[in-house]
């Protein structure tokens, strides 16, 4: 189902503090180059309207987080409910982030990777460009710790077996999936994306894991 259109803040809006486009960067991405401090970092892929990122830094205030959106509108978005919630240890990027994890995240960094509801990209030759693949897979690895964390959920049956199957093959590092439950929502914005927000009002079923990373 494709995204709706949404408003970017007003111009007048100063975003710097929670808003870094990718040209505007550090060589390396890390707590201290980001935030100044040594806390645990993570990384949500894709953050669309920014539900996840702004709730969980407000919930972990003990950890860091960085969210990388490629739509230019939804980062200053999400960088928008970044700046209402008036968090400390949240930034969002504006850009690809496979370049980032190629390029400026060290080895053994992260405490965790997170990807919700990414775009299946249906059709079967333009597959390659989703966000969860074997290149990507290896970048993911590569920057979790020991027993770090990666997230992934999507309600697309094809896209979650072929995942699984993927991650088995070529990330045994990784170990088997762990089965995420769905926690029953306290109010209207109580989800963890607007993916899954819109999931559940229309009971379509999602499929949610964690690996943790054994060596």
């Amino acid at each position: 189902m494709p995204r709706h259109q949404i408003r970017s803040p007003k111009s007048t809006v100063d975003l710097s503090p929670v808003l870094r486009d990718v040209e505007e960067l550090p060589d390396e991405l890390s707590s201290q180059s980001m935030f100044g401090n040594d806390l645990p970092l993570e990384i949500e892929v894709g953050s669309g309207k920014g539900l996840f990122i702004s709730a969980e830094s407000l919930a972990h205030p003990e950890h860091n987080f960085l969210g990388v959106e490629i739509i230019g509108k939804y980062a200053s978005h999400s960088a928008g409910r970044l700046m209402r919630g008036g968090v400390a240890n949240a930034i969002m990027i504006s850009g690809n982030a496979e370049p980032l994890f190629e390029k400026k995240i060290a080895a053994a960094s992260l405490e965790a990777v997170h990807v919700y509801f990414p775009d299946p990209w249906w059709k079967k030759k333009h597959r390659k460009r989703r966000v969860v693949n074997e290149t990507s897979i290896r970048n993911f690895s590569k920057a979790l710790r020991v027993g770090g964390r990666f997230h992934f959920w999507t309600d697309v049956l094809d896209y979650f077996e072929q995942t699984i199957e993927m991650i088995a093959e070529i990330a045994p590092e990784f170990g088997v999936p762990i089965p995420e439950e769905e926690v029953e929502a306290t109010h209207d914005l109580d989800y963890r994306t607007h993916f899954e927000r819109r999931s559940i009002k229309h009971q379509i079923p999602v499929y949610r894991v964690r690996y943790e990373k054994r060596f």
